[in-house]
């Protein structure tokens, strides 16, 4: 008896041996995993945009100063936005415009929002190089068709900042952007 009562012991002993070893393997496992996070994290958190970046990623423009035929630059994520007040008239002129006649065609209420055809609101980029074309300034040349002209490479927009002449692609971007009240606009 003595023998069987050893061989209990034994075997008893080789099961807590593989429970202790079970358990400092799943530690070490577990404590690696947490160094792994450690390291990775501060990595993955870097790429994450700058609090400069974060506080333009939307703006408010108020829009009562803006007059009838008036535009203005502002920015937006580190570059120009352009707000304009289309006149009766500019309204009248881009819905004029046979759509067969435009690069990339749109219409004046493809980019505006509903019942606020008056208020054309695009980036400032110009599509073809990337260069801040003119026309948001008073006395700037708003080129052949009272929109926009890129001096650079000669692309002329209209007034809904539609492409209609010069090496520009596409027409100027329509950011996202939500009327808060009739005189304050967010952009992003």
């Amino acid at each position: 008896m003595a023998t069987v009562e050893h061989t209990d012991e034994t075997v008893g002993a080789g099961q807590e041996g593989h429970r202790r070893r079970d358990f400092i393997n799943i530690a070490a496992v577990s404590f690696a995993g947490v160094g792994a996070l450690a390291v990775v994290y501060p990595l993955v958190n870097q790429m994450n945009p700058s609090a400069d970046v974060l506080a333009l990623a939307s703006i408010e423009v108020d829009l009562s100063k803006i007059e009838e035929g008036q535009a203005i630059k502002t920015i937006f994520r580190k570059q120009p936005l352009f707000v304009r007040h289309l006149t009766p008239a500019e309204i009248k002129a881009a819905n004029a415009v046979p759509l067969s006649t435009l690069r990339d065609p749109q219409t004046l209420a493809e980019r505006t929002k509903e019942g606020k055809e008056q208020w054309l609101i695009t980036m400032g980029v110009c599509t073809h190089l990337g260069c801040v074309p003119l026309g948001a300034g008073e006395g700037e040349n708003r080129g052949e068709f009272g929109g926009y002209f890129c001096p650079c490479h000669g692309s002329h927009y209209d007034t809904a900042a539609r492409i209609r002449k010069g090496p520009a692609p596409t027409n100027l971007e329509v950011p996202e952007y939500a009327f808060k009240s009739d005189t304050v606009v967010q952009v992003g």
